[in-house]
């Protein structure tokens, strides 16, 4: 098995802000309504691209299909649950030419988040085999990551990492984990460390694998956790600029756009 492990300085984001966009997200969606297949802001102006095509709007079992370009396939959403006193669940559902996908997203108590939690699988074109299929899932405790963001520096890290992920192949596994702790004001350091190994008898093959290329995979490992720190520091940068207000106003834009920027 082989660990990677490599710490970043983030822009925090504190628990009143992740709730207020948990709160605005669930405020927007709720603010919407259906009139036959479409689905209205409150102006009555259609959510792009969206159509209800089962179901009773924002209630468990309502099913929408989301249009994409011809050559794109087939995506679709699902609501397994929508609780704002218990959690809000969709399954995001990929019918496409190269690959296929079923991926849940769950959150347990929107106003006051506390645990998300998503699964998923992908496999390819049928007859593809089992080398195009995988799976995966990730888990972040919030009120476990907040406990451990204001450790100080010189504090032992928390023993179990508040968030993690895994993804399974039939030739390998990897999982990631995340450990936080306090670094200058309104900032984190944040820990990630990868584990990766083979599956079954493919194990030893991977280790020797992993030997000669340990200095180049360690470096992309680094390379790509830097990536992701300044990816989010971008983002919550201009989420932490625009305020409540402004977030609920760039949300409405990009929903009815039906082009939501990456970020």
């Amino acid at each position: 098995m082989t660990v990677l492990r490599h710490s970043v300085d983030v822009l925090a984001l504190e628990p009143a802000l992740v709730a207020e966009l948990a709160s605005l997200l669930c405020d927007l969606a709720e603010s919407t309504r259906a009139r036959g297949e479409g689905v209205l802001l409150p102006d009555g102006q259609p959510v792009a691209d969206l159509r209800l095509v089962k179901g009773r709007h924002l209630k468990a079992g309502a099913r929408y299909e989301i249009a994409q370009p011809e050559d794109a396939g087939h995506m679709a959403v699902r609501v397994r649950e929508w609780r704002r006193t218990g959690a809000c669940e969709v399954e995001l559902l990929l019918d496409g030419p190269d690959l296929n996908g079923r991926l849940s997203l769950r959150l347990a108590g929107p106003d006051r988040p506390r645990l998300f939690e998503a699964h998923g699988r992908m496999w390819g074109p049928d007859g593809s085999g089992s080398l195009h299929r995988g799976s995966g899932k990730a888990r972040v405790d919030l009120t476990a990551w907040w406990a451990a963001a204001v450790l100080p520096p010189g504090a032992p890290p928390a023993a179990r990492a508040p968030a993690t992920a895994r993804v399974r192949h039939l030739l390998g596994e990897a999982r990631l984990y995340l450990r936080p702790r306090r670094a200058e004001e309104g900032r984190w350091l944040v820990e990630a460390a990868v584990s990766l190994r083979g599956r079954w008898l493919l194990r030893p093959v991977a280790a020797l694998a992993l030997l000669p290329a340990g200095g180049p995979l360690r470096r992309g490992f680094r390379d790509g956790v830097e990536r992701a720190a300044e990816q989010w520091n971008e983002a919550v940068g201009e989420l932490l600029a625009l305020g409540p207000e402004g977030i609920r106003a760039e949300f409405a834009r990009q929903v009815a756009e039906g082009r939501p920027q990456e970020s």
